[in-house]
């Protein structure tokens, strides 16, 4: 009852307060779960569902990335905080930010949220379940504040685009949204172009999602994040026919039976979730030689036992942000690269990296984010 009284006394307010500027105007935004949603545009005042959804609102706006953010998720500076530290050195006011828990695991203040004031808020469609039984949408209705899906982690191949254009709607950088999927489109075509000229064999691909992060073994993916980077880029996902959904887990037997040609783990510093795991620390200017280490202690578990990968020294390490952010054309280049390296040794993948920051992003590019056991590559 509290919560009720509390969201009522924000809707009185809200008139008062929330006077559309003359320049707005209300569209129907249709968000990736099909949901249309009235909101007024472009939007002043916004609330991330989750703090890594900066990647991609930087993207939208390389110049003042936060100065809508009214509000996050606290997740980025665990999740990735090499990049936080740097978002951190260059918008020193973000450490000001009121942060908020997540809501699948029901920490999320949402009489907080409703006191923000925002005109959106932005969610990741895997917390749709939870928002859906708490009843956030109708009781965020009531005080006129709308909540939109996007998704950039369940099936991140078919949503990145939708959803970079339903975020250059809300904060009108409809061009540069448009300006972004191009260029992603042209630099995934760099390798599915190739590869369809081309007979190459496909190699049998084990991805590892975030090996060393528990003593267990091992989590993967289905058809789609990491799975349909590996199927873009010619491989084969191992665990395709394994896990129904986007995740799941294979075990260390059915690992060693498929035998895979090649492993890839997906790493970070995840310093804050697990302070010294087995994790491979790759990402925003790494210590690649600690992170080469560390990958080579994961090769020595029971489920990599005379596994074809290990032995021919075919088991890499990429940064595990990829999963969840619009900048994946850059894992599927450089997975090509590790799977074709014949077809694909005038790739370069970390210049095309380089060149996102430099076109879209307001960091200056440092690299570290993909390292391998194979000294060629």
């Amino acid at each position: 009852m509290r919560l009720f009284n509390t969201v009522a006394s924000a809707a009185m307010g809200f008139c008062v307060l929330f006077s559309a500027p003359a320049w707005a105007e209300t569209v129907t935004v249709k968000d990736v779960t099909g949901r249309d949603v009235e909101v007024e545009v472009p939007v002043e005042h916004v609330i991330l569902g989750e703090g890594r959804q900066i990647y991609f609102l930087a993207a939208l706006d390389r110049e003042e990335p936060f100065k809508r953010v009214v509000g996050w998720r606290d997740d980025l500076a665990k999740a990735d905080p090499e990049s936080y530290a740097a978002y951190l050195a260059k918008y020193p006011d973000i450490a000001k930010l009121p942060a908020f828990g997540g809501m699948k695991d029901g920490t999320f203040d949402i009489e907080q949220a409703v006191a923000l004031k925002p005109d959106v808020i932005l969610m990741n469609v895997d917390a749709k379940t939870a928002t859906e039984e708490a009843g956030y949408i109708e009781k965020l209705g009531k005080v006129g504040i709308p909540l939109v899906y996007v998704d950039f982690r369940e099936k991140p191949m078919e949503n990145t685009e939708p959803s970079m254009r339903i975020m250059g709607k809300l904060i009108g950088k409809e061009e540069k949204a448009e300006e972004f999927i191009k260029f992603r489109a042209d630099n995934i075509a760099k390798v599915t172009d190739v590869l369809a000229k081309a007979d190459a064999k496909k190699p049998l691909v084990f991805v590892e999602r975030a090996g060393g992060y528990s003593d267990d073994c091992c989590m993967s993916f289905g058809n789609e994040n990491f799975g349909k980077m590996v199927e873009l880029a010619g491989g084969v996902n191992m665990a395709k026919d394994i896990i129904p959904g986007t995740f799941g887990t294979v075990n260390p037997e059915q690992i060693i039976a498929a035998n895979p040609d090649q492993i890839i783990i997906t790493g970070g510093n995840w310093q804050g979730y697990v302070p010294g795991g087995d994790w491979v620390g790759v990402g925003y200017g790494a210590d690649e030689t600690e992170a080469r280490r560390k990958l080579d202690n994961l090769t020595k578990r029971a489920a990599f036992t005379g596994v074809k990968a290990v032995k021919d020294g075919n088991v890499h390490a990429i940064w595990h942000q990829f999963y969840n952010n619009p900048y994946q054309f850059v894992a599927v280049q450089q997975i090509a690269k590790w799977l074709h390296p014949d077809l694909f040794k005038d790739l370069d993948p970390e210049a095309t990296f380089k060149e996102l920051h430099e076109r879209f992003l307001p960091l200056p590019y440092k690299g570290g984010y993909f390292v391998s056991l194979n000294v060629g590559q």
